[in-house]
């Protein structure tokens, strides 16, 4: 799946031609990416990896390295070792790294890998900040679907390597299937009533263990929450609820 927190900068990023290869010059500056886990050396502090990766690159600039390891919250931590660091210390620092030469476009891949929530609450907090007060446009891979949900923009879905649709989050929450869900005493009879006002299970309504889920007429749920109470079944709980991202996105596979 693909997430795209859509905060475009006014440069264009992706350059067509007859040849892209002679754009590379102009392109691969503008981005900034990491591949799951990133790679430090151990024995070296926060600033000394960053400040080797500069002059590999050959922009090396004390100021810049300060004002990024500010911006990811590790500020006060550049002069520990890297081998100190927590999990999401290190994912932090490896987004310092990828943004330090300011990319218009930021490509993660599966960026809370292994965390614990206190590290994906970081890397979320983070990511919202690069792109609403740096105007950073990130785009990322990822299965962890619920966290997509949590900061997505723009979401995109992916299925066996081709994009089959791209939608917004307002978008996506018009078309998450709404429900209503019953908790009942006898589900049984409960499907029974379902059935004789000629509802369809699996279209209509569906059951599973002490619940029934009515698809249709929702409007009607205190009418069918009074016939059910009527017929001498206990209603322990009504909720109306709409089905989240990860149920989404199989049924929008599914088909697709």
């Amino acid at each position: 799946m693909l997430l795209n927190l859509t905060y475009p900068s006014s440069g264009n990023i992706l350059l067509f031609g007859k040849n892209p290869k002679s754009h590379s010059k102009e392109i691969y500056p503008k981005i900034g990416s990491i591949i799951e886990t990133p790679g430090f050396y151990e024995n070296l502090t926060a600033y000394e990896n960053l400040k080797l990766i500069a002059k590999i690159r050959g922009d090396f600039n004390p100021q810049d390295i300060n004002s990024v390891l500010e911006m990811v919250n590790l500020d006060k931590d550049k002069s520990k070792k890297f081998s100190d660091f927590s999990l999401g210390m290190k994912q932090r620092l490896g987004i310092a790294a990828a943004i330090m030469h300011s990319p218009e476009l930021l490509i993660l891949d599966e960026p809370i890998n292994g965390l614990d929530p206190f590290g994906i609450k970081e890397i979320r907090t983070l990511l919202k900040r690069l792109s609403h007060e740096f105007g950073i446009t990130i785009l990322i891979s990822s299965h962890i679907l619920s966290e997509i949900e949590n900061i997505a923009d723009v979401i995109g879905f992916m299925d066996n390597g081709v994009l089959i649709d791209e939608i917004s989050k307002e978008e996506l929450y018009n078309r998450l299937n709404k429900f209503v869900e019953f908790e009942v005493s006898d589900v049984e009879l409960a499907r029974n009533i379902f059935n004789l006002l000629e509802l369809k299970e699996n279209e209509d309504f569906a059951v599973g263990g002490h619940t029934i889920r009515l698809y249709t007429h929702l409007e009607m749920r205190d009418k069918f929450n009074a016939l059910f109470v009527k017929s001498g079944i206990d209603v322990k709980k009504v909720n109306l609820c709409e089905e989240n991202l990860e149920e989404f996105f199989t049924r929008f596979v599914s088909n697709n």
